[in-house]
């Protein structure tokens, strides 16, 4: 793989991973729009790393906080949340392993990313409207977080968005929508990091070895991510999810339409 095009999958991973447009099904097109080869979901889950390094940085004084009232005070909310965490990461690594070949293979079909993409910006605009939205991640349980955790098994599926799912699934529940981002970028710390470790030997494979394009990639990802998640939690603040589920609505049918026509393979 060329190392410029490694900084724009890169790129695109930080600035779709946190954002809930679904960051697999803008790897999955990039190459297309590029005209090369698709690296493969491998190489998409190491780079991740990156955006795991970006949250880890931006959420540095929580973790922190939180690490010290596992120990100090155990029945607080900051000590409860990452065992939490912990356990509504769960749901994901059963279904992912489960289901590995089918999301390295079928599920990448741009037919399923476009529904998808589709599909859950109809519900994002939906849930988004609907109910109260002012619970705070302190008020957090754990029935919440396994809501919220198998909520994220969908994003399994390109096109569906992790962040995207678990937010909508956070405010179905009451949160906050700044707070509803923030539990699904805790939750993703364990997802990120298991997946993107289990894939490093596969990648590296899938790139024939060179280390050089896996690493930019990764940088790349830290560095796009960490703005993502700076933005996107200030506009939350202010905002509602209106812009993403409409280009999620928008970016779908063009692809289903663009699929269809045999602009885009399959």
């Amino acid at each position: 793989m060329e190392e410029w095009f490694a900084a724009v999958m890169g790129v695109v991973q930080g600035l779709t991973e946190f954002l809930p447009i679904s960051s697999t099904a803008h790897l999955r097109l990039t190459p297309e729009l590029f005209g090369v080869a698709d690296p493969g979901a491998a190489f998409s889950a190491v780079i991740q790393l990156g955006t795991l390094l970006a949250v880890l940085a931006y959420f540095a004084k929580d973790l922190l906080r939180m690490a010290i009232a596992m120990v100090r005070d155990p029945k607080s909310p900051d000590g409860r949340l990452p065992w939490y965490l912990a356990a509504g990461t769960i749901p994901i690594v059963v279904v992912g392993l489960g289901l590995k070949d089918f999301i390295t293979g079928p599920f990448r079909s741009l037919w399923v990313v476009g529904a998808a993409l589709v599909s859950v910006g109809l519900i994002m605009a939906v849930i988004d409207r609907r109910g109260a939205r002012n619970r705070e991640l302190a008020s957090v349980t754990l029935r919440d977080v396994m809501v919220v955790g198998i909520a994220q098994t969908f994003a399994l599926v390109p096109g569906v968005s992790r962040s995207g799912s678990t937010i909508i699934a956070a405010l179905a529940l009451g949160f906050s929508r700044p707070d509803a981002a923030r539990l699904s970028f805790l939750l993703g710390i364990p997802a990120i990091a298991g997946a993107g470790i289990y894939e490093i030997p596969e990648a590296l494979a899938q790139s024939g070895g060179d280390w050089a394009a896996v690493a930019i990639g990764t940088v790349a990802a830290g560095i796009s991510g960490y703005a993502a998640i700076a933005w996107l939690l200030r506009y939350l603040g202010r905002k509602n999810l209106g812009l993403f589920a409409g280009y999620r609505v928008v970016l779908g049918l063009a692809v289903v339409i663009l699929v269809a026509a045999g602009v885009l393979a399959p």
